[in-house]
């Protein structure tokens, strides 16, 4: 299970549309916050019609009988992922599967339930400083991952240079899903925490988030199936 996930940051429908239109294949699509609260369940019916697989990155983080409703509606939305902050605690994440369960409906595939460790906009000196987290970076993305594992939650968001610690202790079935995607040659932006395609498959990355340098290249299909093959270890 490893595959490329586009991120369609965009602000409407019509950049999205635009944006989808140049590739003839379906994707795996990434629809984060601002896209979804700008255009709601109608832009994910129309990327399901058109075939695609879908992250719906919401990063619920909230008491565990509202995240439980939450999830049992999204899960009527025919997503394929979606996702929980880890800091929500064992319960909450734990009513977010049951609430998955629930509102799956029958026939149809349970959503991927990942928790978000740590951004990989932080920093260990801001996690320390700014969420008196304690411990170190890597310690604290372990800890939180095996409190995932423990809530039942199929894997994890994290950085791909925390993936193979994480492999190591809690097993390769655990899915790791690994933003902070750049090419070489790219900016690093807001992200802290950044790999290459070929380092993320060298560390093990199950999914690779990429945004900006895809949707912001001057050839987005070329550049994707360049991403797609640097990451799968395909030579062209």
């Amino acid at each position: 299970m490893k595959d490329v996930i586009i991120a369609l940051d965009f602000k409407n429908f019509v950049d999205t549309r635009d944006f989808i239109n140049q590739f003839n294949e379906p994707l795996y699509v990434k629809v984060g916050m601002e896209l979804f609260y700008a255009e709601g369940v109608p832009i994910l019916q129309d990327l399901k019609k058109r075939g695609h697989q879908i992250f719906l990155d919401l990063k619920l983080h909230d008491i565990p009988n509202t995240v439980k409703s939450a999830m049992r509606n999204l899960a009527k939305l025919g997503i394929d992922m979606v996702n929980v902050h880890a800091s929500g605690t064992v319960p909450m994440m734990e009513a977010a599967m049951a609430g998955l369960e629930e509102g799956t409906p029958q026939g149809s595939k349970r959503p991927i339930c990942i928790a978000v460790t740590q951004l990989t906009s932080t920093t260990e000196a801001v996690m320390q400083t700014q969420l008196l987290i304690n411990e170190t970076l890597p310690n604290t993305v372990l800890k939180y991952a095996r409190l995932t594992q423990a809530a039942g939650l199929d894997g994890v968001v994290c950085s791909a240079l925390e993936v193979e610690v994480i492999h190591n202790h809690l097993g390769l079935n655990f899915i790791t899903c690994t933003p902070g995607i750049r090419l070489a040659t790219d900016q690093m932006g807001d992200q802290k925490r950044v790999v290459t395609p070929e380092k993320a498959r060298e560390l093990g990355s199950d999914f690779i988030v990429v945004g900006r340098s895809i949707t912001g290249a001057q050839d987005p299909v070329a550049t994707y199936e360049s991403i797609k093959n640097q990451f799968l270890g395909v030579s062209r």
